[in-house]
């Protein structure tokens, strides 16, 4: 047995659809004898223009699968600039991710994209977060909507760890339009321009205790939100796992 390797995927892959290196040379625009040394390890790190140039002429003879995808590009040492959207990202939270929000019950659990938007949540994530349905952004919600003001005790607090979070994973994602356009649409609230325009950094890794105000009674609670990278395997680093737990005292 042996650790995979970017020339062993590509030949697995060119003898699963049966076509020759002579064949996919002529498609790629490649020589048949570079492909051969990819195939035997003797060149190492491909470019992304040929690592896309050999998905796509595989893809043309049978579909390769994202899996397939992102495995090949792994292994070349690339990641998937792809963006996907919020649709595909939520497609990606099967039923039984959704049963395992509910088993946090009474604690709010759910998931969020790399933009801020929620994905999916708990029947006490959306208790909590009123008026933010699924698929809305989490961010529009925070600087205009007066009731996030309401929800969270320490709404600066809360606001700017969002802030500085997106800035940090901004960093980590495929750059891309996506972000002009999110800060674009941001942009129209003071509050968030003006917390940007700190730079402020963070990556979340560490949990964060908050304050929310109980929908019925009103009563302040204190909950510990943890923030997990989830590894979907189609959408690497794009989604993220939250959940709130309830301290005593």
């Amino acid at each position: 047995m042996r650790p995979p390797t970017f020339g062993g995927l590509l030949r697995q892959l060119r003898d699963d659809r049966r076509i020759s290196r002579e064949k996919l040379a002529a498609v790629t625009g490649m020589s048949a004898s570079y492909i051969t040394h990819l195939e035997k390890g003797e060149r190492d790190h491909p470019t992304r223009s040929v690592v896309e140039a050999l998905a796509r002429s595989l893809d043309g003879v049978h579909t390769l699968s994202r899996v397939e995808r992102r495995h090949l590009l792994d292994l070349a040492g690339l990641f998937d600039t792809a963006v996907p959207t919020v649709a595909q990202l939520r497609e990606d939270i099967t039923p039984e991710l959704r049963r395992g929000l509910e088993l946090h019950d009474p604690n709010p659990a759910g998931y969020v994209d790399s933009r801020c938007n929620l994905l999916a949540c708990n029947a006490v994530a959306a208790a909590m977060l009123r008026d933010l349905p699924e698929g809305a952004n989490l961010l529009h919600w925070i600087f205009g909507n007066p009731v996030a003001g309401h929800v969270f005790v320490d709404w600066e607090q809360f606001a700017r760890l969002s802030v500085a979070t997106l800035r940090a994973r901004m960093g980590r994602i495929p750059p891309g339009d996506w972000s002009a356009e999110l800060l674009d649409e941001l942009g129209r609230y003071p509050e968030f321009r003006r917390m940007w325009g700190d730079g402020v950094v963070d990556f979340a890794d560490v949990s964060a205790v908050l304050r929310l105000r109980e929908r019925v009674t009103g009563r302040p609670i204190a909950i510990d939100f943890q923030t997990y990278e989830v590894d979907t395997g189609n959408y690497p680093g794009w989604v993220r796992f939250f959940v709130g737990l309830r301290r005593t005292n």
